[in-house]
This record gives structure tokens, C-alpha cells and sequence, in this order.
């Protein structure tokens, strides 16, 4: 019998057990993480062109106003 969507996940540990955390620190990413953060994978062959956030933000922001404009958000209208 195969699990449906709608079907609630048995509540089980998944944790392998080559999993190490004795040396991580709890909460070091929650500021960040509240904050907000959407994370965007950039193909392989973009690499060259956009080898950080920051190079992704950059540009991102110079498309940002044309695209305003041709495409305004429809609650604009």
C-alpha cells in the first residue's frame, strides 16, 4: 500500500549514524534565519557570472526597475 499525501508520516528518527553535531552550536543561524532568507540555486553554467549572493543581488537590481516597469505587480493597478 503506497502513502498518500493526506496520509500523516510516522513519527520516526532519521538521524544516521555518521552524523557528528558534538560540535555545533545551537541557534548560531537563528538571527539570520529570522530575518528571512530565500534560497536560490544557480545552475552550474551561471557559476562564472554569478559566483555569490551578492553578484546575484547586484544584478537582480539593475532588472529589478525594468521589469517594474513592463511588468508592474497588479496590485499597482
Amino acid at each position: 500500500m503506497s502513502k498518500t499525501p493526506d496520509t500523516p508520516t510516522e513519527d520516526r528518527d532519521t538521524m544516521r549514524p555518521e552524523y557528528d553535531f558534538s560540535g555545533a552550536v545551537r541557534g548560531v543561524t537563528a538571527r539570520r534565519y529570522a530575518q528571512g532568507a530565500n534560497v536560490v540555486v544557480v545552475s552550474p553554467d551561471l557559476l562564472d557570472v554569478f559566483p555569490d549572493g551578492k553578484s546575484v543581488d547586484e544584478a537582480l537590481r539593475a532588472l529589478a526597475p525594468i521589469l517594474r516597469r513592463t511588468n508592474p505587480p497588479p496590485w499597482t493597478s
